[in-house]
């Protein structure tokens, strides 16, 4: 792939990316109400991304000695009580993912 190649790519991309996070600000703008399905998808899409991300996760997970599975069974913990307490799905998943990180790197 030449440089050309490369460029147009990445611009591509970057052009997609920037229309895709601006639309629905555009589509919305005003005192056009929102519909309610956007509302619905709103409110339950960060619980189903959660739970996806658990599944993802875990499907991995071994049970043949501690370390294959107790980092992953703290840190799930840890995310889980990170939402309950603080109910912001960035901080229980950035906290989550940073102690099995140390965890795996460093204690196990």
């Amino acid at each position: 792939m030449t440089s050309l190649n490369t460029a147009v790519l990445i611009a591509v991309a970057a052009a997609v990316t920037v229309l895709l996070r601006f639309l629905p600000f555009m589509i919305f703008s005003g005192n056009r109400k929102v519909p309610d399905y956007v509302v619905y998808l709103g409110d339950v899409l960060p619980y189903a991304i959660m739970g996806m991300l658990i599944i993802y996760c875990l499907k991995d997970v071994t049970f043949t000695a501690a370390a294959g599975w107790l980092p992953a069974l703290i840190c799930v913990a840890v995310t889980a009580g990170l939402h309950v307490l603080k109910r912001n799905t960035l901080l229980s998943i950035l906290g989550g993912t940073l102690l099995y990180m140390v965890l795996v790197q460093m204690v196990f």
